[in-house]
């Protein structure tokens, strides 16, 4: 009986320092988007943008894409431009028409995994 119950807590105190030194892993696993110019929501002038895009996480600006949506369904592919922080990406994008846009962006992090998001805004 004591034996089983040792083993309880041996396989109770296993699983326990599993479950903690997994979550740090866990918790970094994707690349969330802390901030951005445009931010979402606002109101630029046009028609040239210079897009900034600062991630929680390294990412892989060679593997990341954008990609700018109209408010009638037209994309447009961005290419990132080369980067110069490792959890920075960085765009110009020329010719947008006064309108509402979405920027679509997927990034690679250094663990890799893909993030999607979106920042909507408007070039006035």
């Amino acid at each position: 009986m004591i034996h089983n119950r040792l083993n309880r807590i041996a396989l109770y105190v296993i699983l326990c320092s599993a479950f903690v030194l997994i979550q740090p892993a866990r918790m970094f696993a994707h690349a969330v988007l802390v901030e951005s110019t445009p931010k979402p929501g606002a109101s630029v002038h046009g028609p040239d943008l210079s897009l900034w895009l600062r991630y929680n996480v390294r990412v892989d600006g060679s593997r990341s894409r954008f990609t700018i949506v109209s408010a009638d369904g037209q994309t447009r592919s961005v290419t990132p431009d080369t980067q110069s922080k490792p959890d920075i990406l960085t765009a110009k994008v020329t010719g947008l028409a006064p309108g509402k846009y979405r920027l679509q962006w997927q990034v690679l992090a250094a663990d890799g995994h893909i993030s999607q998001g979106i920042v909507n805004f408007t070039v006035i």
